[in-house]
Parts: C-alpha cells; structure tokens; sequence
C-alpha cells in the first residue's frame, strides 16, 4: 500500500540526513539491549542535557507556555536522546525536557540513538539553527564551531542549514564585535541588523551605547557608523528640484538587509509611486520549504 502521508519539511528534511527517520514499530536493541531506534518512554531523571549545547538562553515565559501546553496534551514529538553512562543525553530537544520538568512529567518519549560525540554536537547545532531558537550571537557561535571542528565550508554550512551563504557570512562577522556589543546581540537590546551595521566602526561599544540609548533604527545606526568612521566625509547628494535623490534608494537597502537578516535569504525590493514587490531569492527547495513554513506559521 502507498504511503501518501506528506514528508516531512524543514527540519524533518534538514536534519534528516542527520537523524534520519523516526521509526515507530518495535526497536531492536544493542548488545546491552539499549533500544537504538523507534520511540520509547523513560523516566525523566534519567536524562541530562548536553554540556556542548549552543543554546545558553531558554525564555522563562515561552518555557512556561510550552509546559501548560505538555500537561495539556502530553509530548508530541520524542526527544533524541543517546545512551551516556546507565543513562542517556539529549541529543535535539531540550526545550521539551526542560518544559516537561516543569510540567511534572515522571516520563518522556525518546528515541534512543547511539551517536558518537562528534554527530551529537553537530545535530544539536543544526536543530537549533533551523528551529531559529537560537540569538544571532549563538547561531555565529554555532556557524563557527561547525566550521571548524567540522570543516565544513561557508558554502556547505549555508546549504545544511537551508540559508544563503552571505548571511552565514554576515553572522560570523558578528564574532568580530566587541563582547560587551555581543552581549547586547544576546540580550536583545541590539538587533542583528544594528550589530552588523557598526562591525569594524572605531569604538564600536560607544556606538552600541548610542543605539540603545536613543533607540534608533537599523538605518539611522548605519549612517551613525559611516560618519564615525576615518575618512567619511559625506559625499553631496545628486539634487533633483527640492528632492535628495538616494535617500529614498537607501533606505529600501536597508530594509532588504533587515528582511535578509530575518530570513536567512536575498531579499529584493522595487519600490514605484504605485506600489511595488518584494522578492525572496532561494536555491534549493529546502530553502522554499523553510520559507514557506515560516510565512504560514507552520512549526518546522
């Protein structure tokens, strides 16, 4: 019989080639009859989180929320977990343990698989990346730490992660700021877009400071950055009548650059008197799938 259900997108088909399917028949065991595949239930204590996991920062709220959503209605997707010691680690899904914690939840589903150090560390880079659970901080962090204990290129981290590969770029020149400006990224005093507007301006966490303190925007932080910098002088502006002609041309920029940042993607805007369009440039159809999953607000 055909199986006509819909595969699954997203991280189903980003992490898949590193999870691979879940399988729910009867699991066989290993040589210690540890199950290594199909989901099981074991007691919560049982399980500890990864000492190498990227993500530092769990809302408190949004925690509380997913924890009155498990009481509710239990777990619906296993946590993955290996066997570590008599016990396990998790692999991809602390989120959900920590939720069902607070959920008073004596048991959780699991698939048990038996990763090596190296798979585990990587899966839970790349689960992370593509849930967007992680700060831009975190995901540099993440790129990084991919790069280059796994010698992945720029061009193969972009692909993996279903992104363009000038925004993995862009991030990892985010490890270039000073950390008290990092530490604003992680925070969210600082947007990504304000972070990468003053990369490599002289006194950066001067800048930063302005920024946050009279609250401007990602295109007021770029100009403050362009004028701090060496040898800016500003260069007249083309006059058309009583119009500046390119204010307008750069301000679209910057918002192609906001909307780029926030989608991982190319964004390009033409923009006429009588309205315009946007458009979202992807290479791949997982690329598409992502996209597609996150205008609708369907759970990747």
């Amino acid at each position: 019989m055909t199986d006509t259900r819909r595969p699954r997108g997203g991280l189903g088909r980003g992490l898949g080639a590193l999870l691979g399917d879940i399988a729910r028949d009867d699991a066989p065991s290993d040589l210690n009859g540890v199950a290594t595949t199909g989901v099981r239930m074991i007691p919560v204590s049982a399980i500890a989180p990864h000492p190498d996991q990227p993500r530092r920062h769990f809302d408190d709220d949004a925690l509380n929320e997913l924890a009155g959503s498990i009481a509710e209605r239990g777990i619906i997707q296993p946590i993955v977990v290996r066997p570590h010691g008599h016990n396990y680690q998790i692999v991809a899904g602390e989120r959900r343990w920590r939720a069902a914690q607070r959920a008073r939840l004596h048991e959780v589903p699991v698939v048990v698989r038996d990763y090596t150090d190296s798979e585990t560390l990587q899966i839970a880079l790349v689960e992370n990346i593509q849930r967007q659970d992680l700060n831009a901080i975190e995901e540099a962090e993440a790129y990084s730490r991919l790069v280059d204990e796994f010698g992945h290129t720029q061009e193969v981290l972009a692909k993996t992660v279903h992104k363009s590969r000038s925004h993995v770029a862009n991030l990892l020149r985010l490890l270039d700021l000073p950390k008290p400006v990092q530490a604003r990224v992680v925070n969210g005093s600082l947007s990504m877009g304000h972070a990468r507007a003053i990369i490599g301006a002289p006194d950066a966490e001067a800048l930063a400071e302005q920024v946050v303190t009279k609250g401007l925007s990602v295109r007021q932080t770029e100009k403050l950055a362009q004028t701090a910098k060496p040898g800016s002088a500003k260069k007249p502006r083309r006059q058309t009548g009583a119009v500046a002609v390119g204010a307008n041309d750069a301000d679209v920029a910057a918002l192609e650059r906001q909307l780029g940042d926030l989608l991982g993607l190319r964004v390009k805007i033409t923009h006429a008197a009588n309205g315009g369009a946007i458009t979202i440039d992807y290479s791949t159809l997982d690329q598409l799938d992502m996209l597609c999953q996150r205008l609708s607000g369907e759970p990747i």
